[in-house]
């Protein structure tokens, strides 16, 4: 009886987190609370809530990056089916939906951006062009900072356009991209830093017309690599 009652513990931990999730507590990208910080929320054992955070790994929505932490990379198991749908779409059509997606979105983002949306560009574009300066970056936990901060940057781009629909589908196509990445070489020699600054720097200045070119501009050297 006392293992199924901790199973039952354990199921309600995790349904807790996945509910939380769900409602947007951390989003797509972010570090969740450390498992003492979780311990202290919830009210429960360490172990407890290792096993819940590990059946949402198991289930797709959560990913732990060793040296760094827990990260939300779904936010419910729909997304995660799209997201093995994706993984399996040839490298052309993701690429097209990406332009269809991000284009549109840049234009929309350069019309409808706000003091925090401008804000919180600045500040990604600066941690993405410094982190991708480096000539040759090699080791693991590098390469995962690099991946991490250019879809973040993407990702704050098509929420700048204020289209929850866009953002939603675009959260869905996160871990494919994060993977387009990962198969390209990740250093200076491939971080177009001065059209990502461009395309942050259109999207401020409220120039939908610039701020499209630079999201194609971008999408075509990916499909170039």
């Amino acid at each position: 009886m006392q293992t199924v009652k901790r199973r039952s513990l354990i199921a309600q931990v995790t349904t807790q987190l996945r509910t939380e999730i769900a409602a947007g507590r951390w989003s797509v990208g972010d570090r969740i609370p450390t498992e003492p910080e979780l311990c202290e929320m919830v009210g429960t054992s360490r172990n407890t809530v290792r096993e819940a955070v590990q059946s949402l790994v198991h289930a797709g929505l959560l990913e732990r990056r060793q040296g760094s932490g827990t990260y939300v990379i779904a936010t419910d198991e729909q997304e995660v089916a799209f997201g093995g749908f994706f993984a399996t779409a040839r490298r052309r059509d993701l690429l097209e939906l990406r332009e269809a997606l991000e284009v549109t979105a840049a234009g929309l983002a350069a019309q409808r951006r706000d003091a925090a949306d401008i804000a919180l560009l600045r500040e990604l574009v600066d941690d993405r062009n410094r982190v991708w300066a480096v000539a040759e970056v090699v080791g693991d936990d590098e390469v995962e900072e690099a991946i991490a901060v250019d879809a973040q940057l993407h990702r704050a781009i098509v929420a700048a356009s204020h289209n929850k629909v866009y953002l939603e589908f675009y959260d869905l196509l996160l871990p494919a991209l994060r993977r387009s990445i990962a198969e390209r070489h990740v250093g200076a020699s491939e971080s177009h830093e001065r059209t990502h600054t461009a395309l942050v720097e259109a999207v401020i200045d409220g120039d939908a017309e610039a701020a499209r070119a630079a999201a194609g501009t971008l999408l075509a050297h990916v499909g170039r690599s």
